[in-house]
Order: C-alpha cells, then sequence, then structure tokens
C-alpha cells in the first residue's frame, strides 16, 4: 500500500508509527476518539535499531495499553544484570524469578502496538513520507507528504523520532548520543540476564549485551562523540575485542552492525503548539544516562492523548489541556532525566567500583535495581 492519492480530513493525525504514535494511537481509541489516523514512511512489520530491552516502568505502561500480554509472549525476561565498572570490577545481581525487565525486538513491539491501535479504529496509511506540516496561520491543521498527499485534521501529533524535523521549534537545544550494535547467535551468556560494561572508553555510557532469545543476543555501545573524531566501528570493535573477545570466536555473527543516533535534553518544553503536540523522541524525552527511549515514548504518547481526548470532548479548554500535558510530562520524567545527569558525572568516576568492592552491602543491591529499572 502506498499514500498516493489518498487526502483524508480526520480528527487527529499522528506522525510516526513507533512507540508514541502507536502508544497515542491505541490510547486514542481506548478514549473513545474516532476517526483517527496514523501514518509512517515505512509499512509494517518493519526493523528498528534499538537494544529493545524494556524497564519496569516500560512494562506497566504496556499493561495501561491492555498490551502486556501480546508482548510478553514474544520477550525474553531478565531477572538480573551483570555489571562491569571502568575499573574492570564484576558484579551480578539477581531481581529473583520475577521478571524485572524484557527484550522485545523493536519489529514485534511496534507492531504489536500498531496492532492494538487497528483494533481500537485507527486508520494506518503506510509509505507516507511526511515533508511539512500544513497550516492556517499560527495554527497547524495537517500534515503533507513529499508525493503532495495531505491529511488535514483538528490536531496533530508529532512523534517522527531522532530524525524527525517536521513541524518542530526551530533551533532546539539538543544533545546527541551515538549507539552502534550488532546481533550474534550462540554467544554463552548467563540466561535471563543482561549485561552492562561501563568501560572507560566510553565513558559516561555504557556497552551492553541484551539477550533476546535463548541462542540470541544484541550487543553495542552508546557514546557521545568527541570533536567528531572518533571512528563508531573501530571504538566499537575495541570494545569487542576487550570485553567480548573470547565468548564470540565460537558465534555466528546475524547480519551487519547498525548505528543510530538518540537525542535528549535536561529541559522538557516547546511540546505544544496551536493544533500541535510533539511526543516522544521528538520532544527529546530520553533518559540522558541510559539513553531509554520506549517508556517515555508510550507515556508521552498516552498523556498527548488524554490532552488531546479531553478538548474534543469538551472537558477541557486546548489551552488548559496542553499546559497540563507539558506539566505532566515534566512531573514524569524530569527527576529521573536530573538522576541522569548525576549518574553521568558519577560514571566518571570511580564510584561504581567502590559499590561493586563492597558488594556484600545491601545497599548495592538496591542500586543496582535502580540501574537495571532505568535501562
Amino acid at each position: 500500500m502506498t499514500s498516493e492519492n489518498i487526502d483524508r480530513t480526520a480528527n487527529v493525525v499522528i506522525l510516526g508509527a513507533g512507540p508514541a504514535g502507536t502508544a497515542a494511537a491505541a490510547q486514542l481509541g481506548l478514549l473513545g476518539v474516532r476517526d483517527v489516523v496514523l501514518v509512517d514512511r515505512h509499512d509494517f512489520p518493519r526493523d528498528k535499531t534499538c537494544g529493545s530491552g524494556l524497564s519496569p516502568r516500560g512494562i506497566e505502561t504496556l499493561k495501561e495499553l491492555g498490551v502486556w500480554e501480546d508482548v510478553k509472549a514474544h520477550s525474553y525476561p531478565i531477572h538480573g544484570m551483570r555489571l562491569v565498572t571502568r575499573g574492570d570490577r564484576e558484579s551480578w545481581q539477581s531481581a529473583g524469578e520475577q521478571a524485572a525487565a524484557v527484550v522485545c525486538q523493536r519489529r514485534i513491539l511496534d507492531h504489536l502496538l500498531l496492532k492494538k491501535a487497528l483494533s481500537r479504529g485507527v486508520k494506518f496509511i503506510p509509505n507516507f513520507n511526511a515533508t511539512e506540516v500544513l497550516k492556517e496561520g499560527e495554527r497547524v491543521v495537517g500534515i503533507k507528504a513529499a508525493d503532495g498527499t495531505t491529511v488535514r485534521a483538528k490536531y496533530v501529533l508529532i512523534a517522527g523520532g531522532s530524525h524527525c524535523r517536521v513541524g518542530l521549534p526551530e533551533q532546539r537545544p539538543r544533545r546527541i548520543i551515538q549507539a552502534i550494535m550488532g546481533w550474534w547467535d550462540n554467544v554463552p551468556f548467563r540466561a535471563h540476564h543482561l549485561e552492562m560494561i561501563f568501560d572507560a572508553s566510553i565513558e559516561p555510557y555504557y556497552g551492553w549485551l541484551f539477550p533476546e532469545s535463548e541462542t540470541r543476543v544484541n550487543i553495542g555501545i552508546t557514546y557521545e562523540e568527541r570533536d567528531g573524531k572518533q571512528n563508531a566501528r573501530e571504538l566499537f570493535q575495541r570494545f569487542l575485542d576487550k570485553h567480548y573477545g573470547e565468548r564470540l570466536k565460537g558465534a555466528t555473527q546475524v547480519g551487519g552492525w547498525k548505528g543510530h543516533p538518540v537525542v535528549w535534553s535536561y529541559a522538557i518544553e516547546k511540546l505544544t503548539a496551536p493544533g500541535r503536540i510533539v511526543i516522544g523522541e521528538s520532544g527529546l524525552m530520553t533518559h540522558p544516562a541510559t539513553a531509554e527511549g520506549i517508556y517515555q515514548a508510550m507515556k508521552s504518547g498516552m498523556l498527548g492523548a488524554g490532552a488531546i481526548a479531553d478538548i474534543l470532548s469538551g472537558r477541557r479548554s486546548e489551552t488548559s489541556a496542553f499546559s497540563d500535558y507539558e506539566r505532566r510530562c515534566k512531573s514524569q520524567f524530569l527527576l529521573s532525566f536530573w538522576a541522569g545527569g548525576v549518574f553521568r558525572r558519577v560514571a566518571r568516576t570511580d564510584a561504581l567500583d567502590w559499590v561493586v568492592q563492597a558488594s556484600q552491602v545491601p545497599a548495592v543491591k538496591s542500586t543496582a535495581a535502580r540501574i537495571l529499572a532505568s535501562l
């Protein structure tokens, strides 16, 4: 299916069918909002470069959306973690038999969220390459694709992710975390445990091993550009040689390495304008220390959907609902973002080494649990 010759009007149009856009669409359907159109430049199912970890907060959000049982059936449960510090100290921590997190491939997660939205009456238009928003004066009234196709709507939600420029305020201050990753079969690992490795070469960020099944893992690193002089592939290869060289000798690489940027900010602002709400990574709502974005995407999508439902039902004015949306996003995420900023500074020191050295102290277990909860 293509977007050619499809010109529509709707109550709501959502640009981007990642976790933010699909969660917003599913929530709008749940709240009884009809005539919702969701567009994306790809058809589904489609692959998405991502570590695919879902934190406990992400799992709770999936439960709120009514899609957790479907996701759970396609996920690999995580019961604990291996933590390696910049001083090469190692600690294993367990969350017990209850899964503290899961790994679900984005190809599956995003498609399940889309199917939930479709089941609630949302219309999906794939292969829609959005190029601009439609405006009447200062008000956003729809979106336009490269082939001229338009969707006009009372409200527009922007959920295009890190690469999106359509419908966003200009000169938004943002920071970028780079990530590069690959997939392997038959890498030895402890079942139902992920690994987080804080290496000095990528500080204040980390490398990881996330198991996707009993036989397949994804391994990657997150890092910041340093004067644009880092070669991502060389940096990743050095990391692999140091931390996984022996374990990869008998493994089979699946496909090639893939990289992607993660955009973020400590400030949650400029999320609304007349007729328009920004959700997810388009609104820079990703975690500054862990680069987690799936939970924030889904939650902000749900909050944005709630604001629009309130307006369309006549319960609140646009001004009031939009103001409350920004306030609720700040309340939901800012504290953890600020804590992430503190952790970024801690990660450049020997503090994690001290924590692991004191691994018999009960506080260590709670520290590790907090790291696990912020996948």
